[in-house]
C-alpha cells in the first residue's frame, strides 16, 4: 500500500483540492510548489478541513538537489505531479518559458524519482493534447498529438516522454490524466481558484466581475460553429477531478506501464450557457462584450469519460448548478483570493 505521496505544485488550485482528498483518505502528503500562481495560505487552509498537516516545501522541480533532498528525507512511495504553467495564451507569447518548466521540469523530476526508486506516477495532462478534434465527445483512443499551441504540445510532450520513460523500464506506474475544464471550489469555500491578475479561465472571470472586481466578462469569439457561436466545453467540479487523482493512485497499484484516462462529465457548455447558470446560481448579474477569438482556442472540447467509469469505477458527481454555486461561495468568501486570509 501506498502511505506518503509527493505532490508537486500541490499549493495549486488542483494540487490543494486533491491534497485535501489524499489527506482526508489517510495519506501523508508531502508538498512541494515554488508559488509563482499559488499561496500558502490554501495549505494552512487545507490543514483546518483535514486535520492533518502536508508536509511543505517551497521549491522548484527543476531543483534537482531539492528533489533528491525531499525523496531522501521522506518515505515517498508515489508522485501526483502537477506542477506547470497552464496559460494558453501566455505559452503562445512564451513558449520556451512552457517548455522550460512543463517539459524540462518533468524530466528532472523523473530522474530524482528513478534514483530514489520512486516510479510511480500520476500526471496533470490536459484535453489539448487533442487538438481540435475531428469528432466529440473525445474518447481516449482519438489521435493525439495535433494540439494548437505550446501550453497543449508541451503536455503532449511530457505523455510521449513519460511513455517512452515506461516502455524501457518496467518498474514505472504511470497515469495520464487529461483533464477537460476544471471549475468550482470546495463546499466549504475556503479553497478555491486564486488567479493572480486577469484570470485565463473562465469561471474566475465571471466571478471576479460578479464581485465586482472587474467591470464586465470578455467573450472571446462568437462566431464558432456551437450553438451560440461561443466556444464549448466540458466542465468538471474540481473535487471530482481530485477523486479521480486518488482513483487512478489506487489502479496504478495493480497496473505497470503507462495509462490515460479522460477526466470530465461527457457534457458541452458553451460560454453563453455558463453565464447563464452562473446567474442562475448567484442571482448576480454578469455584464459581457465579444472580443476578437483567442490563438490557440478551438471550437468544441468534451469528453467521453466511459473508460475512466470502467476502469476505475469513478464519475464525475456534481452538476453545473453546484459548479456555479460553489465557484460564488468561494469568490464571495474570499473576494480578494487567498489575500482575503492571513497570508
Amino acid at each position: 500500500m501506498i502511505k506518503t505521496v509527493l505532490v508537486t505544485g500541490g499549493a495549486g488550485y488542483i494540487g490543494s483540492h486533491t491534497t485535501l482528498a489524499l489527506l482526508l483518505a489517510g495519506f501523508n502528503v508531502v508538498v512541494l510548489d515554488n508559488l509563482c500562481n499559488a499561496s500558502p495560505e490554501s495549505l494552512r487552509r487545507v490543514a483546518q478541513l483535514s486535520d492533518r498537516e502536508p508536509v511543505f516545501e517551497k521549491g522548484d522541480i527543476r531543483d534537482r538537489a531539492l528533489l533528491d533532498k525531499l525523496l531522501a528525507q521522506h518515505p515517498v512511495q508515489a508522485v501526483l505531479h502537477f506542477a506547470g504553467l497552464k496559460s494558453v495564451g501566455e505559452s503562445v507569447a512564451y513558449p520556451l518559458r512552457y517548455y522550460d518548466n512543463n517539459v524540462g521540469g518533468t524530466v528532472t523530476l523523473c530522474q530524482a524519482m528513478a534514483a530514489a526508486g520512486v516510479f510511480t506516477l500520476v500526471f496533470s495532462s490536459s484535453a489539448t493534447v487533442y487538438g481540435d478534434p475531428a469528432t466529440v465527445p473525445i474518447t481516449e483512443d482519438q489521435p493525439a498529438g495535433h494540439t494548437t499551441n505550446p501550453y497543449g504540445r508541451s503536455k503532449f510532450m511530457v505523455e510521449q516522454l513519460l511513455g517512452d520513460l515506461a516502455a524501457s523500464d518496467p518498474r514505472w506506474r504511470v497515469a495520464l490524466l487529461r483533464y477537460f475544464n476544471p471549475v468550482g471550489a470546495h463546499e466549504s469555500g475556503l479553497i478555491g481558484e486564486d488567479p493572480h491578475g486577469i484570470p485565463n479561465n473562465l469561471l474566475p472571470y465571471i466571478t471576479q466581475v460578479a464581485v465586482g472586481k472587474l467591470p464586465e466578462l470578455a467573450v472571446f469569439g462568437n462566431d464558432y460553429q456551437t450553438i451560440d457561436g461561443t466556444g464549448v466545453r466540458d466542465y468538471i467540479h474540481v473535487v471530482d477531478l481530485a477523486q479521480g487523482h486518488l482513483a487512478a493512485l489506487k489502479e496504478l497499484l495493480t497496473r505497470t506501464g503507462t495509462h490515460v484516462w479522460n477526466l470530465g462529465t461527457g457534457q458541452g457548455y458553451s460560454v453563453l450557457q455558463v453565464v447563464q447558470a452562473f446567474k442562475a446560481a448567484s442571482g448576480q448579474p454578469i455584464p459581457y462584450r465579444t472580443v476578437p477569438r483567442r490563438p490557440g482556442d478551438i471550437a468544441a472540447c468534451y469528453a467521453d469519460p466511459a473508460k475512466a467509469a470502467a476502469e476505475l469505477g469513478w464519475s464525475a458527481k456534481r452538476d453545473l448548478f453546484t459548479m456555479m454555486s460553489d465557484s460564488w461561495r468561494w469568490q464571495k468568501m474570499n473576494p480578494d483570493g487567498y489575500r482575503s486570509g492571513n497570508d
